[in-house]
């Protein structure tokens, strides 16, 4: 058994082995990890989180390692959550992120943490929500949450982040992609990185004329912003930050942070006690409830959504 308080204690003195001690109980779902979440419950709620998502190969580490190195200038405390996709054999990830942000491993003032999907969908882990809640309590300002590749399931980093930058870089038809991927509708700021690419004006234009395709946007509301960087020699990278920051006084402004926050919180709880649920009837398999139920409706008594009501109504105990 951990001594949980102990390590929380440690975390928030900033010690590296303590927060990835509390990360990787996080991802092993440990038992202790509701005892975990009751203590950083208190001290969280302070970071400003960003998630970075967009194509393989726009540049998405090269960028985060970009704004770490900025945000660090800038006297903050910096968490990245870089996520792998899986291996399917063994659930491990393939750890390219960390490896690609090898520059700022000796810096005390940087967490780095590569997360596997584990299989799931949207390009996030399913203990993301609660590893972005262990950076924020252990003192971080600012979570970068770098994501697997964008498809048409990897929009959940919106509902995760409080502002999502979404990447795209020339030649490779990400305005199309963009456009079929349903991202155009979760970006806070978009940018256009390897901006120093033949047809990075052209892929700025495509974009921008997309995003007023779609726009419905009223007087006060957030027009996001295009911002071309070159993210290898840190080109465009300060826009990039001032974007952030005037996305984020503009949620702050409006109450969307209050109101985005309050989201991700309910979706969390959601996930929890739909996942209990789960396991809950997951041991029902071989269940002689679950196996009559079944034969009544083999003939012809009942069926399959009276059967489920009986069945839900068994486990949660209402009548």
């Amino acid at each position: 058994m951990v001594d949980v308080p102990t390590l929380v204690e440690q975390a928030r003195e900033g010690r590296p082995r303590a927060v990835a001690r509390l990360i990787s109980l996080v991802e092993g779902a440990s038992p202790q990890l509701r005892e975990v979440m009751a203590a950083l419950a208190p001290l969280a709620g302070n970071a400003y989180v960003v998630g970075l998502t967009g194509s393989p190969g726009v540049g998405k580490s090269t960028s985060t390692s970009a704004l770490v190195s900025a945000y660090r200038r800038a006297g903050k405390r910096v968490g990245v959550l870089a996520v792998d996709p899986s291996s399917p054999f063994s659930g491990g990830a393939l750890l390219g992120d960390r490896v690609r942000m090898s520059e700022h491993a000796s810096d005390p003032g940087v967490y780095i943490r590569s997360m596997a999907t584990r299989g799931h969908l949207g390009g996030l882990a399913w203990s993301a929500p609660q590893a972005i809640r262990v950076l924020d309590a252990a003192g971080c300002d600012v979570i970068l949450v770098e994501t697997v590749g964008v498809g048409q399931s990897e929009v959940e980093i919106a509902s995760q982040a409080d502002t999502s930058v979404v990447l795209l870089a020339p030649g490779m038809g990400d305005g199309i992609q963009a456009a079929k991927a349903g991202i155009l509708e979760i970006g806070d700021v978009y940018v256009v990185n390897k901006a120093d690419r033949d047809g990075a004006d052209a892929t700025a234009r495509e974009l921008n004329h997309m995003l007023g395709l779609g726009e419905s946007r009223g007087p006060g509301d957030w027009r996001p912003p295009i911002v071309k960087t070159v993210a290898a020699r840190g080109e465009g990278i300060d826009e990039v930050v001032e974007a952030l920051e005037k996305h984020r006084a503009w949620m702050e402004e409006h109450g969307v942070l209050a109101e985005r926050r309050t989201a991700r919180a309910a979706g969390e709880v959601e996930t929890i006690a739909v996942t209990r649920l789960r396991e809950r009837i997951g041991d029902l398999h071989g269940d002689r409830r679950l196996g009559a139920l079944a034969e009544r409706i083999v003939a012809g008594r009942l069926d399959p959504y009276a059967a489920a009501d009986e069945l839900v109504a068994g486990i949660t105990g209402e009548s």
